[in-house]
């Protein structure tokens, strides 16, 4: 097999997986919250905090619009897409090439030994996307991943040393060296300026995808100090004008937020997203303990919940801490660091090793975090294979192509029939209440609705007329509301009282997934003024006389 080839397949093998495993229903209920949004925000009968910043516009203007077109089979093709175009961006490491180049060594046989390589790394990728394939939501992190993953692409090169060898000025493009000898360097100067310019257009609609936009921003800051230290570490010295366009840059993509309407209030959004994940407030540490995804790998372990995926995120977490701490400390052998390959490349393997370790931190305080760390992960493996320091052996190559060949074969045919327990409509009816919508939109009542939070997003969007008691966006609740929501499901007796007081008569529960509402549940059924008005196998109805 060719070197070039390898390459290639390097990169495309992990991104087709990831593809074809994103097709699956959609099994997030927070999309159908969004969907709604798109069309009329989304107001709960219940208060909400204030100032509310949705900070998510854009992201629900996309979506909606797909949905609009092909429904929900287009979303999820649509989601399947980008979320192999991210692993692609991760993956396309600029250092790979001459790692490539200069590390291949040939077996007795003449095959290369990266080509073993690739094998043990497909067995192991294809092992560990199949496993975690349901991470791969149509989310708004999604979009963050994708503007990162272009980042991570681009701004290592428009912030690499440039040397012009005839002045010996570092950085010519933004130097205003325009001596005819230099001409030829206002072609990369012109093209790095619409770089620049893309990705400050990038960065202020990031911030109305997602309230993540703050990891672009502090990525290029983090760019930004490692090619200054770089440069002082590989004798380029970077002019004053030089730090002081770079820096002008990143303040440029921190002020993003303030050229938005919300200004101050999406400019503070993302710490509140900080106090979520951490649980400072007493409405975040409600949050942060109750809410599975939002909950740390470790304790979901230690309750018994995702098992061996619990158990599999832990490891790889710590793996991915202590190899890129490894590779920090003490460079990888296989990957000697060489001035000869230029500050690019180094100040890439540098980011790529901060980037895994804040990555493996963050997955392990959260488990929502791990799509942020995933694809981290397996591009240093993909980079790491090669140089003949693991698996290059040609003896073993025959066994480990016939075992990649079954694991790929059984975790096809794994997610094959996955899917055969959805129908077509690529809507997961086992996790929000088509047909329970539909009985209530055609028997409405005169109340107010008492609902499941996760049910919330898909009955506004079905049944915008009735109004929903609550919804996934957690943000925008007090701690003391989202405390008593919580109690109902320990005290039935509380339920059926604030129901009176507060006018509900009618209320919906999941039967099977999330459900934490048995103790309810009985308590409803026995209560002389309720009774059960609906049931499916996935969702129960009440209502009250």
């Amino acid at each position: 097999m060719r070197r070039l080839d390898i390459d290639r397949m390097v990169l495309f093998l992990p991104a087709f997986l990831v593809a074809l495993f994103s097709v699956f229903p959609l099994t997030d209920t927070d999309i159908w919250w969004h969907l709604a949004c798109a069309r009329e925000w989304v107001n709960a009968w219940t208060p909400v905090r204030t100032p509310v910043v949705n900070v998510h516009e854009y992201f629900q203007a996309v979506v909606a619009f797909v949905y609009g077109v092909g429904g929900a089979p287009l979303l999820v093709a649509f989601k399947a897409v980008l979320w192999g175009v991210v692993f692609a961006l991760f993956l396309s490491n600029g250092s790979r090439g001459a790692v490539l180049e200069k590390n291949v060594i040939a077996s007795p046989t003449g095959e290369p030994a990266t080509s073993v390589a690739w094998w043990w790394q497909s067995l192991i990728a294809v092992f560990l996307l199949f496993v975690f394939r349901y991470h791969f939501e149509i989310r708004p992190v999604l979009f963050t991943l994708l503007f990162l993953g272009i980042y991570w692409k681009v701004l290592p090169g428009i912030f690499a040393v440039r040397h012009c060898e005839s002045h010996g000025n570092t950085d010519l493009a933004f130097s205003g060296c325009v001596k005819r000898h230099c001409e030829p360097r206002r072609g990369a100067a012109i093209s790095r300026g619409c770089t620049v310019a893309l990705i400050l257009a990038i960065q202020w609609l990031w911030c109305k995808c997602q309230g993540l936009y703050i990891l672009g921003p502090l990525f290029a800051l983090l760019v930004l100090l490692v090619c200054v230290w770089n440069s002082r570490r590989v004798g380029e010295k970077l002019s004053t004008g030089s730090v002081a366009w770079r820096a002008a840059f990143v303040l440029g993509l921190f002020s993003m937020p303030f050229l938005h309407r919300d200004g101050l209030n999406l400019f503070l959004y993302p710490f509140g997203l900080l106090d979520r994940l951490l649980g400072l407030s007493p409405s975040a540490a409600v949050f942060a303990s109750e809410i599975a995804e939002n909950r740390s790998p470790v304790t979901l372990l230690v309750a018994g919940e995702n098992t061996l995926e619990s158990v599999l995120m832990i490891a790889l977490c710590f793996l991915g801490f202590f190899v890129g701490l490894r590779r920090l400390l003490r460079p990888s052998p296989c990957i000697p660091p060489r001035a000869t390959e230029g500050s690019e490349a180094i100040s890439r393997r540098l980011i790529q090793n901060i980037a895994l370790l804040v990555t493996a931190i963050l997955a392990l305080v959260a488990e929502r975090n791990f799509v942020l760390f995933l694809p981290l992960l397996l591009g240093t493996a993909c980079e790491l294979r090669f140089g003949g320091c693991a698996f290059g052996t040609a003896r073993c190559s025959g066994v480990v192509k016939y075992a990649c060949f079954i694991v790929i074969a059984f975790c096809l045919g794994l997610w094959a029939r996955s899917l055969a327990a959805y129908d077509y409509s690529m809507v997961a009816c086992q996790r929000v209440p088509v047909d329970a919508a539909e009985w209530m939109r055609q028997n409405p009542h005169a109340g107010r609705l008492f609902n499941d939070d996760r049910a919330g997003g898909y009955l506004a969007f079905v049944n915008p007329a009735d109004s929903i008691y609550m919804d996934g966006r957690f943000i925008l609740k007090t701690a003391e509301f989202f405390g008593r929501y919580l109690e109902y499901a320990n005290n039935p007796s509380l339920f059926i009282a604030d129901a009176d007081s507060l006018n509900i008569d009618r209320a919906i529960f999941p039967l099977r997934y999330y459900a934490r509402w048995d103790a309810l549940l009985q308590a409803l059924e026995n209560a002389p003024r309720w009774h059960l008005a609906y049931r499916d196998n996935y969702f129960a109805v009440f209502d009250k006389f």
